[in-house]
């Protein structure tokens, strides 16, 4: 069965850093492209950054580039966020999410999603 699971949330001090894990079972993250998403309460959901499954092509929202990077161990068949000068506007539920159709990072065209890592920024 196709599977992932976020791990690595935790509370942060604004301009802190985590690195959030995406663990794939079932399938090749190098196959399918994958997407960090990411819901606060009363928010709606949005595409935070996605790795595109043939050529590794990323992208990432505005309010995170410079700040958040996307990356790919295909031997680990894990993709992981790296975070750094955390916000509070970044406190949210984060999701990790695969697809197989060429959508990039359109959350409606994800298929698999995981549980979901709590990010709280605080001081």
């Amino acid at each position: 069965q196709l599977q992932v699971v976020e791990s690595g949330g935790g509370l942060v001090q604004p301009g802190g850093s985590l690195t959030l894990s995406c663990v794939a079972s079932g399938f090749i993250v190098e196959l399918y492209n994958i997407g960090w998403f990411r819901q606060a309460p009363g928010k709606e959901r949005e595409a935070v950054s996605c790795i595109r499954n043939a050529n590794g092509r990323t992208q990432y929202a505005d309010s995170v580039k410079g700040r958040f990077t996307i990356s790919r161990d295909n031997a680990k068949n894990t993709v992981y966020l790296q975070m750094n000068n955390l916000k509070p506007e970044d406190t949210a539920t984060y999701y990790c999410a695969a697809t197989v159709v060429a959508a990039f990072c359109r959350d409606t065209e994800y298929e698999y999603w995981g549980q979901g890592t709590q990010v709280t920024v605080s001081s």
